[in-house]
């Protein structure tokens, strides 16, 4: 749904980063469509469209801005069951997943008809899912074109085409021209390894996020190093599936986060580009969650909610962490990892090995993991949570109905309240989970009742995770 047009050329006019990524503006005159925050001469009223994204924007006739890029723009924030819907059904889009399957294949896979998923999908962004998918593949060939020395077939491959030619078409019938023609500018000075920007809504409190990484990091798995997140990759995508790794470091003067991404995954970028947004938490908007939670985030301006590169590896996290130190479970987790990951080449000597995928996990017995120092029951509880992810009984990732798919996790052996609110947290980014019985929020309140808790937090609604989150950092 948009904003009324008046306030959206409020925002348009004053460079408004709060609303970057909630509209795009077409401008008549041009024919092009831009960010709020776009740095060209600002278009007179009677000359803008507003739309909800930029596939909305195409399907009117518009095209992409060379200089504000609506491709690095970031994305919106799931609160309402219609969005949730919607942004999840985008989710799995930019992962590909209309390149191999039906949309009515999706709207299974999101428990809805694919006749309601079409009207909430239309409602948030304007246009089908088709219209969006095929947007966001054009998106991301413009962006491939420009910032990469990959060919050109292999930008068609990388960014979800089936063939070069339906890029040429779609090029031709979006854009009016080819591929080739943003070329123009020396890739003598592109690096090896593609290099993408991912906007943000300022401000972003990134060495807090990063603090709270680099105490949970994974040994082998990933580092911090002098503000870059690294950290290995693994995708399962076609017959094989794609290793390598990543580094992640902001540019605050282009509210931008910068990700260099080995060209071992260049056939993957959509779904690894995903995984970046959603662990940094991309989408949120600063400004709303502040008007909520008031004085409790005041002292953290651009606090995020740090989520899941990997929704089994956060889920296995989050269960060897349960009632034992951050820093116990870390180790956990690195000799779980030692044990049954894949070793993977890359230029940084502390990162070694991927993560296990469920699949492989699901195959294992107890005995298996026993001598990596976890208890009986968490392996049983593991064992569990890699069949389910294996069978298709769990998503682990941003869904439409967090309830439902909370019910599944407090199913499963060993998942109580606090485990299961966590990865609804990180994995689910369901802006509204809440820990309530989690030790450190007890003591950030100095109370010892989870029903008061609770009552505190109704105040806090719909973005309670937020306010987990700083009252965490206040301890």
């Amino acid at each position: 749904m948009l904003m009324d047009d008046d306030t959206c050329y409020a925002a348009l006019i004053t460079r408004d980063s709060r609303f970057d990524g909630r509209f795009f503006v077409g401008v008549s005159t041009t024919g092009i469509y831009c960010r709020p925050i776009c740095p060209a001469k600002q278009p007179k009223k009677p000359s803008c469209r507003f739309f909800p994204s930029p596939a909305a924007a195409e399907q009117a006739g518009f095209r992409p801005c060379m200089r504000c890029r609506p491709e690095q723009s970031p994305g919106l924030a799931p609160v309402d069951r219609i969005s949730r819907l919607s942004l999840a059904a985008a989710h799995l889009i930019e992962k590909g997943f209309l390149k191999e399957a039906s949309l009515r294949r999706l709207a299974s896979k999101l428990d809805v008809s694919d006749r309601h998923l079409r009207r909430a999908f239309s409602e948030t962004f304007g246009v089908s899912p088709v219209r969006y998918a095929q947007t966001q593949r054009l998106l991301l060939a413009r962006q491939l074109l420009r910032d990469t020395s990959l060919s050109i077939l292999d930008v068609a491959e990388a960014s979800g085409f089936k063939s070069l030619r339906r890029m040429n078409e779609l090029f031709r019938d979006r854009y009016r021209t080819n591929p080739a023609s943003l070329r123009h500018l020396d890739t003598g000075g592109v690096p090896d390894e593609p290099v993408f920007e991912l906007g943000f809504r300022p401000p972003y409190a990134w060495q807090e996020i990063l603090r709270f990484l680099e105490g949970r990091a994974i040994p082998n798995v990933e580092s911090v190093s002098r503000g870059i997140y690294r950290r290995s990759v693994r995708v399962p995508f076609g017959p094989e599936g794609y290793a390598g790794w990543i580094a992640v470091e902001p540019d605050f003067s282009r509210n931008t986060l910068r990700v260099t991404v080995s060209s071992s995954l260049s056939r993957v970028i959509p779904q690894v580009l995903g995984r970046v947004r959603h662990l940094f938490d991309l989408s949120a908007s600063p400004g709303e969650i502040g008007k909520s939670l008031g004085p409790l985030i005041a002292r953290v301006p651009g606090l995020r909610v740090p989520g899941a590169f990997d929704g089994f590896e956060m889920a296995v996290r989050a269960v060897l962490g349960q009632q034992i130190t951050v820093k116990a479970a870390r180790t956990l987790a690195g000799r779980f990892s030692s044990a049954f990951g894949t070793p993977v080449g890359t230029p940084h000597p502390e990162i070694t090995r991927t993560f296990p995928l469920p699949g492989e996990i699901a195959q294992l017995t107890p005995d298996d993991l026993a001598g990596l120092g976890i208890t009986r029951n968490r392996v049983r509880t593991i064992l569990a949570l890699a069949n389910a992810c294996a069978s298709g009984a769990l998503s682990l990732s941003p869904v439409p109905d967090v309830q439902k798919e909370i019910a599944h996790l407090r199913a499963l052996p060993g998942i109580g309240e606090w485990t299961a609110q966590y990865i609804a947290m990180r994995v689910m980014a369901w802006p509204d989970a809440f820990p309530h019985t989690d030790l450190g929020i007890m003591k950030a309140l100095n109370e010892r009742s989870p029903a008061r808790v609770l009552g505190i937090a109704e105040s806090w609604r719909p973005w309670r995770a937020y306010a987990a989150m700083a009252l965490w950092q206040s301890l």
